[in-house]
């Protein structure tokens, strides 16, 4: 079995840093990649969608979002880690899930370690 890969945006100080902080934590050994640094097609997603959002592909399928992070406490051996995980993406707290990752990718930019760079284009 192949290890988790998760996708990030290298260009953002706070992603870049917790993507670092959750390889170096996981009980699971996981790859991260920023997405300007790999062909994220490889992984099952288009870049359009990894310039949006967060991924970790994991046997195949592609988790993003609140879902990324569902699955990333999915790989850890902690039982309660494992049961917030599941926890988060079933009705109606998967709702909640989506709007928390929904307004940390918003205001990334003033979460620490970020920067300008990290602000999401508003369309």
């Amino acid at each position: 079995m192949s290890q988790p890969v998760l996708i990030f945006d290298g260009d953002c100080g706070f992603c870049t840093t917790t993507a670092n902080y959750i390889v170096k934590r996981s009980k699971t050994p996981i790859v991260a990649h920023a997405w300007q640094m790999v062909d994220v097609t490889e992984y099952g997603i288009l870049q359009q969608q990894a310039q949006k959002r967060v991924y970790v592909i994991d046997e195949g399928h592609a988790f993003g979002g609140h879902e990324a992070f569902a699955q990333l406490l999915r790989l850890q051996k902690n039982w309660l880690l494992t049961a917030i995980a599941w926890v988060m993406v079933v009705p109606p707290i998967c709702w909640l899930s989506r709007i928390a990752y929904a307004l940390v990718a918003r205001y990334r930019h003033k979460l620490p370690g970020g920067t300008p760079a990290c602000k999401l284009p508003t369309n």
